[in-house]
């Protein structure tokens, strides 16, 4: 019976893989190709370059770990990640369930594109807007002292916060998606169920509701922590002198100081550091979901 399921696959797997063979060819050669670079450089003393000598070492590897900059800065990486994460829960998922749920038609189209607006305008743009809003004298600093009786100077430019606020209006957008899919699927006659076996609002959210949608939380959690803990440009553009983190001193290592091998292994350090977080967190978000 095995060998016949085997068999069964093997055919059915044919005449797909016209299908598949662009897909896998692409992935070889736009990410796997470059990887493989990046993990032979990794292992260098110097670029192979014309005229220039290089070995093979350790020494990147253990520059992470002989100097306490770099595991300070991946661990305030770490923390920017899990809270612009969270704040992408608490706004997105309110979000979401008010475009599953409780608007209809037009409106709900109306408001949906205001959510993948981002997605249509180029990542810098979008951060220096945010530095026209936050800066001193600018849109949110004029708007305020328009409407206010009393004077107020509002600069959040250059500070741990304009980088939050930089990195969630980027990434909200997935947890929005991907909440929205989850809630969009949830029967209502569940809910219906619900209260109508005398649970409150609030016990039908927590009980019901957030459970079933457990598994687009996490999707948009996995989304949004993944490329925030090594972003460099929002916290470079919007938190100036404090916006340095693992993602910009790597950046630094390729294009200031030239140093690629040094800049190849701080990154797969950071790759093989999420990825041990995610293979520890799968256990309790696979039961959560």
């Amino acid at each position: 019976m095995a060998d016949q399921l085997a068999i069964g696959s093997r055919r059915g797997l044919r005449p797909a893989l016209p299908l598949l063979l662009p897909a896998y060819l692409w992935l070889t050669v736009a990410i796997f190709l470059p990887l493989s670079a990046m993990v032979f450089f990794s292992f260098m003393t110097d670029l192979p370059l014309a005229g220039k000598e290089w070995s093979f070492t350790l020494g990147n590897y253990a520059a992470f770990f002989s100097q306490s900059l770099y595991s300070r800065l991946l661990l305030s990486s770490l923390r920017l990640g899990l809270e612009v994460t969270l704040w992408c829960a608490v706004i997105g998922y309110p979000a979401a369930y008010v475009l599953a749920k409780v608007l209809k038609g037009r409106s709900r189209e109306a408001i949906f594109l205001l959510v993948i607006l981002p997605f249509w305008s180029n990542g810098l743009v979008r951060i220096f807007s945010w530095a026209m809003v936050l800066r001193e004298g600018g849109i949110l600093d004029t708007a305020l002292n328009a409407v206010l009786p009393f004077k107020i100077n509002i600069d959040l430019m250059y500070s741990y916060p304009a980088v939050i606020i930089g990195l969630v209006h980027s990434y909200v957008p997935y947890m929005v998606l991907t909440c929205y899919l989850t809630l969009q699927a949830i029967d209502d006659s569940l809910i219906e169920a619900g209260r109508s076996l005398g649970a409150s609002r609030r016990q039908v959210l927590w009980r019901v509701i957030i459970p079933l949608s457990m598994p687009g939380l996490i999707a948009g959690a996995a989304l949004i922590f993944v490329p925030v803990v090594g972003s460099f440009m929002e916290p470079r553009i919007l938190g100036g002198r404090t916006g340095t983190f693992y993602g910009t001193v790597i950046e630094d290592q390729f294009v200031a100081v030239f140093n690629w091998p040094l800049g190849a292994a701080l990154s797969f350090i950071l790759l093989a550091v999420v990825l041990i977080i995610l293979a520890l967190a799968a256990p309790v978000l696979r039961r959560a979901g």
